[in-house]
């Protein structure tokens, strides 16, 4: 579901009268998930329906730099530093609850001078894949959950990250897992997000304390694909700016603090008949259908060479340890937490596998792309899984590739994911990825200067 389903371009001025904006944030997500864009007073945003701003602007990475003398990368960008034209999509319109002054924002989408949708762009790669369940029959359904932590304002880069002062003048030192005196430490906080995510129909459902100390849980009612996609979009933002207000920051990195779990975005999914809108991953007997084995078989399969979408960065990895509440293989089981892909205990209507694999740093766009081609492709190629396992997969056998660079290798060489995700895709995130290790490979880190110094 969209944030306002079925808005038109007329509905959405009537809405912008209504609410007496006078500024507009339009906005685009790019890679990395980082809202670009423009501000513009509500006249030009009226008058100018076509916004552009450069297609490199798609192909930055994190730092905002841009890959150089890569072949497949000036494939798909031009190095003349083209415009794209952008345009709102009205049903994202939204307030920005914590501007000074009654402002608007709205994610825009990317075309070609053509007309096309800029197939590189997150929210294309998403509707491409999507389009396919469509030409199927099929309408998937899911369910984003968020992990997140909280930590003190710090201004140097260098120093590691600590737990912030809660209501009591503490900050927490051990884990305080489901505690609900941890959570109520930051009411003014959540009262503040929940407010801001009302008064923008983000639909969160619940919030819980995660494991780490500071670490949060938010979860999404489920809904479509790219209406989720939006609405995580937009939560990012709004909580770090909520955690701003209350002098601290929100964090989305997969492992902000060393000897604390990281975090992920689990994502539920199931698909239905579109025309029917019965779950197919069940029998009419209740029993678990065959589409839904070769949807768990196409996880297995094909994630491990998509997971340099789901853990983008050098960071991500280090979440994707050993018994650290993340999975380091691909094996599923039921109501397993240990497992890369979990199976809730469900109704007939309500079957549906969990993607635990997934960091939270991922750009959801992208991670619910790549989670849903996974399990299209085992759906079109009728693919098994491997047994269920029963016990604790930690014991098990890494799965996954264990850095970025491995990761990458992967994703280039898999040619069902290029095909369902895009070419031209594929070449221009592996292009920014493998500049950002890059410039990561530039920095000395402090366990190199305590352990390396003096020592060999």
């Amino acid at each position: 579901m969209a944030i306002r389903e079925n808005f038109t371009y007329t509905d959405m001025d009537e809405w912008l009268n209504e609410k007496r904006v006078t500024e507009i944030e339009c906005l685009v997500p790019d890679l990395t998930g980082v809202a670009r864009g423009k501000i513009l007073p509500r006249v030009k945003f009226t008058e100018d329906r076509g916004m552009r701003i450069p297609e490199a602007v798609l192909g930055m990475t994190v730092t905002g730099n841009s890959p150089v003398d890569d072949p497949a990368y000036d494939r798909a960008i031009s190095r003349t530093d083209r415009d794209m034209i952008l345009k709102a999509d009205p049903t994202t319109i939204t307030m920005v609850p914590w501007a000074s002054d009654p402002t608007a924002q709205v994610i825009h989408d990317c075309y070609f001078a053509d007309g096309r949708l800029v197939d590189f762009a997150p929210r294309s790669v998403l509707r491409r894949v999507l389009k396919l369940y469509a030409d199927k029959g099929w309408k998937p359904v899911v369910a984003p959950e968020l992990e997140f932590y909280l930590t003190a304002k710090i201004s140097d880069p260098d120093l590691p990250l600590r737990a912030p002062v809660g209501r009591s003048g503490r900050a927490e030192t051990s884990r305080q897992v489901y505690s609900i005196d941890a959570v109520n430490e930051f009411d003014p906080l959540f009262e503040d997000i929940y407010d801001y995510c009302d008064m923008m129909g983000l639909d969160v459902d619940t919030l819980i304390h995660e494991i780490g100390a500071g670490q949060m849980e938010i979860n999404f009612l489920h809904g479509e694909p790219l209406g989720l996609a939006d609405k995580v979009f937009f939560f990012k933002r709004t909580l770090r700016e909520a955690a701003l207000k209350h002098e601290m920051y929100a964090t989305f990195m997969a492992k902000p603090m060393a000897g604390e779990p990281g975090s992920a975005m689990h994502i539920h999914q199931s698909v239905v008949d579109a025309e029917t809108g019965w779950n197919i991953f069940s029998n009419q007997d209740g029993s678990p259908s065959p589409l839904f084995k070769h949807y768990i078989g196409g996880l297995q399969r094909y994630m491990p060479s998509a997971l340099a979408i789901v853990a983008p960065y050098v960071n991500s990895y280090r979440r994707l340890v050993r018994h650290t509440a993340a999975p380091i293989n691909i094996q599923w089981g039921m109501d397993n937490r240990t497992v890369g892909f979990r199976v809730p205990e469900s109704g007939v209507q309500d079957r549906r596998v969990e993607n635990r694999i997934i960091g939270s740093d991922a750009n959801p766009y992208l991670a619910l792309a790549v989670t849903l081609a996974c399990g299209y492709l085992g759906m079109t190629e009728q693919l098994e899984p491997t047994a269920i396992t029963t016990g604790s997969a930690y014991e098990m056998e890494y799965e996954l590739p264990q850095g970025l660079p491995e990761a990458l290798q992967r994703l280039r060489g898999e040619d069902k994911l290029r095909e369902v995700l895009g070419e031209r895709f594929i070449d221009v995130y592996a292009a920014i990825k493998d500049l950002e290790h890059q410039e990561f490979m530039t920095v000395i880190s402090p366990w190199e200067r305590e352990h390396l110094l003096l020592h060999v």
